[in-house]
């Protein structure tokens, strides 16, 4: 046979092959396309399974008379219009096949009317003719498409199709991912003229927990976990259910990717590589949940059925998923004084956001009560699983073009071992230097004393500062061809006090291993962490570090941590444990130096914030002579 182009009719059966498996395939194309044109009511009637009649009608924007033919075109859309809007998407259609395909295998009745035409008008095509016939009708604002006789122009096809009661199962249970997709959208699903399913819009989260519990079922609802967590442009949000309380048979597996609904494996992965060793051989977990993400980060056009995406940085989002659900999966659920007990909405478990973070006396309180009590049993009912009890912020709607912020911007990463373009000198150790040299404050106006000015040139990335390995925070700069001996610690230590950085969340929470007496001193300095910016949790005799402090981020965090907490005494202020990190942080880590000068720059410009003093000669000759 020569090699000939396939006719339009054809070429749009073939793709019919890839786009309309059965009739639940119909009903998604079809209700994805009301969603995109800003329905809030969708109504689907169903006879014979899908096979007979498949009717979807909304209240969305409506087809122009002019563009109803148009609209039946294989690759027409309004959608996209150039690359750029492919690589990224909002809208859950956007290649322009659905129509034509469907089309193409039944009898189809497209009827709209947009809010400027007086009237409606009606569309009609049938099988490989595809001849479209326009007409008048009669049709409120919205659009109504009838599915009539599906495959009945391709019998092999209507051989696969199983029972009718089989078909509507599969109809039934892609409405209800549907429905939980959108809360803002009242649905309704009849079959056979009965109706199924009634659910009207929410947008509180009373009404949004009732939705679940109609389409999960109330048991998920009862044994369920509020989960929130954000990092940089990722927001993760949603239900999951206990360990405990998973099944074999889970009552929803739901995973949303900027609100269109997807079997993504590297999601599925992600999650139950979550839950761990918590879950039972042959249990699976059971989920409703919800990432949102920049556009451009995600690949959507990876097949016509656009059941799976494609993540720019894989990785990333799946460690941001563990990440986020290992909190609560392997967490201890336990009860706050301001915790939600069962029955009532549950509490926000996870709030990166600073915005929603609580306050530092409000998570040493509940830190102290989190290692007081025992894990609860499963008897409970939990319905909150935090070490405390976050604000009662919930998320809107999922994902849509006009919610996302696209303002948002990722947050600077530090590298590990960068910001020194030069590694410092390291002078001789502190007992061969000269025992009369002390750093000291001194004034300003005192005579001969010059401020410093290594701050100005670090951050402009040059290397003025040597570093004095003497394990007190000493610092060698020279000034007009005098050594001055600057102590950071005292330096930076008051600016600490008054301006402390804010709190950076770790992508991947740090699990230690703490002793009695280690869990009691943490306990004891519970509320002054807090205050640092310290995000700690105690579990038995495990302390799991959520967050530290921005300028710490990026060190090696269980290193200098164990050696800060093993040198605190009985007693200490927030000022006294700032000295003690500063000590500990920039003797172990000296390229954390330009993080902390880059942030204190505009406090360390006034000349009274350093403590430095001059070196005299002897001294000074001593560390010359060590360099060499």
């Amino acid at each position: 046979m020569p090699i000939q182009v396939l006719s339009p009719q054809l070429a749009n059966q073939i793709a019919a092959g890839e786009v309309v498996e059965r009739p639940a395939s119909v009903v998604k194309e079809l209700v994805e396309n009301s969603l995109d044109a800003g329905a809030s009511s969708i109504s689907i009637d169903i006879e014979k399974g899908g096979s007979k009649l498949i009717r979807i009608r909304d209240n969305g924007c409506g087809i122009a008379k002019d563009e109803l033919t148009l609209a039946l075109c294989r690759h027409a859309t309004s959608k996209i219009s150039e690359l750029s809007d492919l690589e990224q998407i909002v809208s859950l259609g956007f290649r322009g096949e659905a129509l034509a395909s469907i089309s193409s295998v039944s009898r189809l009745t497209l009827t709209s009317r947009p809010e400027t035409q007086d009237s409606a008008w009606q569309a009609m095509a049938e099988g490989r003719d595809m001849q479209v016939q326009l007409r008048p009708a009669a049709h409120p604002v919205g659009t109504s498409i009838e599915v009539l006789d599906l495959f009945f122009n391709t019998p092999a096809r209507r051989r696969f199709l199983r029972s009718d009661k089989t078909e509507f199962s599969h109809i039934d249970e892609l409405v209800k991912r549907l429905a939980l997709s959108r809360f803002d959208v009242s649905w309704q699903l009849n079959h056979n003229g009965q109706n199924v399913r009634a659910l009207k819009a929410v947008s509180d989260i009373a009404g949004k927990e009732k939705r679940l519990a109609q389409l999960c079922g109330r048991s998920f609802i009862e044994h369920s976990l509020f989960v929130e967590s954000r990092y940089e442009q990722m927001h993760l949000w949603g239900w999951v259910q206990l360990p405990q309380a998973c099944q074999a048979q889970p009552a929803c597996q739901y995973s949303y990717v900027n609100g269109r609904m997807m079997r993504d494996k590297l999601l599925n992965h992600a999650i139950r590589q979550a839950y761990g060793d918590s879950l039972a051989p042959g249990v699976q977990p059971a989920f409703v949940l919800y990432l949102e993400l920049d556009p451009l980060q995600v690949d959507v056009n990876v097949h016509p059925a656009k059941h799976e995406v494609r993540f720019h940085q894989a990785r990333l989002v799946h460690d941001f998923v563990v990440s986020a659900l290992a909190q609560v999966c392997e967490q201890p659920v336990l009860w706050s004084e301001t915790a939600e007990r069962p029955g009532s909405a549950p509490s926000a478990v996870m709030h990166n956001n600073p915005d929603n973070q609580p306050s530092a006396q409000h998570k040493a309180e509940a830190w102290h009560q989190d290692a007081e009590h025992t894990p609860a049993t499963e008897q409970s009912s939990p319905r909150a699983a935090s070490a405390y009890s976050a604000p009662q912020h919930r998320p809107g709607p999922a994902y849509s073009s006009s919610g996302y912020k696209a303002a948002r911007q990722p947050a600077a990463i530090m590298p590990a071992g960068g910001g020194w373009p030069i590694k410092p000198t390291v002078y001789a150790p502190a007992d061969q230097v000269n025992e009369q040299v002390q750093p000291k404050p001194i004034s300003p106006h005192q005579a001969g004393w010059q401020r410093p000015e290594q701050h100005c040139r670090a951050v402009e990335g040059s290397l003025a500062l040597s570093w004095l390995d003497a394990g007190q925070g000493l610092a060698v700069t020279s000034q007009n061809g005098c050594l001055m001996l600057v102590d950071m610690v005292a330096t930076l230590a008051p600016l600490w006090c008054r301006q402390p950085p804010p709190s950076a969340a770790l992508l991947l929470p740090l699990r230690l291993q703490v002793s009695a007496a280690e869990k009691t001193l943490l306990l004891q300095h519970a509320q002054v962490l807090a205050a640092l910016g310290f995000d700690l949790l105690l579990n038995n005799q495990v302390l799991i570090v959520r967050a530290v402090p921005a300028l710490l981020k990026n060190s090696d965090i269980s290193q200098w941590l164990v050696l800060w907490w093993q040198s605190w005494p009985a007693q200490a202020s927030s000022t006294d444990l700032i000295h003690l990190l500063l000590e500990i942080g920039l003797k172990q880590h000296w390229f954390l130096l330009p993080a902390f000068l880059n942030y204190f720059a505009p406090q360390l410009s006034d000349p009274t914030c350093w403590r430095a003093t001059a070196l005299d000669i002897s001294t000074s000759a001593a560390l010359l002579r060590s360099d060499k």
